[in-house]
């Protein structure tokens, strides 16, 4: 065999496993709610809206931006989440936005396409602010794997108009890690698996799938929290690890909890580490194999606990 088709083969297998990683999700499903279109910057935008069927709350509702991971849509993680009956349920607007060529730029020296995504967040967030009664103190942000790399840009360069993050299978960019300097305390929520493959929960390398992927470097998930302790002025020591109570029959997960007491201005950070879980939404689908993404963990429903955390700094005070 060439000394060539080894790697050819690899290429092969890993744009196969990007393919069931990204398609997944949206087979057999479409959002209900219209999409949007946006121009900003002379790029055409797009986003859906879920606004709840439910009294206006005083003050207006929260806003809850969810941003899809590499390669998907807006319709993906509308089915990946499930946010629509929780927002139903308790009152919020969710926004699912659309990246440019299914990505998002979100601060790694390695992203192909330079959009100036920030600017688009926030564009979008004047265009629904404009068209639904919302709580602009109360904007929170939340995402998926490049999605959720990009949550922690907007924590850094728009804090202003964001209250709080829960990236998912998304720790710090390296390449972001040593310009991070928000306006304000903004409080987080990071959710990540010890055992991704594809974002190590170690820091490092990430998987590009041939070439399809976006690569750099990441910093790992307890470097991440405590870069986030630091900004918001924590303890420098987190509290011990408290291990969550079972949720659902074994399935070779637990969550683990860590948090950053004393933060200023109101803030929380915490660390919700899935014990065996993998490049996947806590107490959503196994949307691609296990040997693809790892495992989709049971153990912790991660829309109802993002939600819950949002909520929680609805009312926390920011300088």
């Amino acid at each position: 065999m060439p000394s060539s088709a080894p790697r050819l083969l690899s290429g092969l297998v890993m744009a196969l496993c990007w393919a069931l990683m990204t398609s997944a999700a949206e087979a057999r499903w479409r959002a209900d709610d219209a999409k949007v279109h946006i121009r900003v910057d002379g790029i055409d935008r797009s986003y859906v809206v879920h606004a709840p069927r439910v009294t206006l709350p005083a003050g207006g509702f929260p806003v809850v931006l969810a941003f899809h991971g590499g390669g998907g849509t807006a319709e993906s993680m509308v089915r990946l989440t499930r946010f629509d009956a929780i927002a139903d349920a308790r009152g919020l607007v969710i926004v699912y936005p659309d990246g440019v060529d299914r990505h998002w730029n979100d601060g790694r020296s390695t992203i192909k396409n330079k959009t100036d995504d920030v600017a688009f967040v926030r564009a979008l967030l004047e265009e629904v602010g404009r068209n639904y009664p919302i709580d602009r103190g109360s904007v929170f942000a939340t995402g998926i794997s490049n999605g959720a790399l990009f949550t922690h840009r907007l924590a850094c360069e728009l804090a202003g108009a964001i209250s709080a993050i829960a990236p998912v299978a998304g720790p710090m960019p390296a390449d972001l890690a040593p310009h991070c300097r928000p306006a304000r305390a903004v409080s987080v929520l990071q959710i990540e698996g010890d055992a991704d493959p594809i974002i190590p929960y170690g820091g490092g390398k990430v998987v590009d799938f041939g070439g399809r992927g976006e690569g750099g470097t990441v910093l790992s998930a307890p470097e991440t929290v405590a870069l986030w302790g630091r900004v918001n002025g924590c303890a420098a020591v987190p509290s011990p690890v408290e291990m969550l109570p079972q949720m659902a029959d074994p399935d070779g997960t637990q969550v683990a909890r860590t948090r950053f007491p004393g933060c200023g201005a109101g803030a929380q950070v915490v660390l919700l580490t899935i014990l065996g879980g993998g490049h996947t939404w806590p107490g959503g689908p196994q949307y691609a194999p296990r040997f693809v993404v790892g495992q989709a963990s049971d153990q912790l429903d991660a829309s109802a606990a993002i939600i819950d955390f949002f909520l929680s700094n609805r009312t926390a005070a920011r300088p």
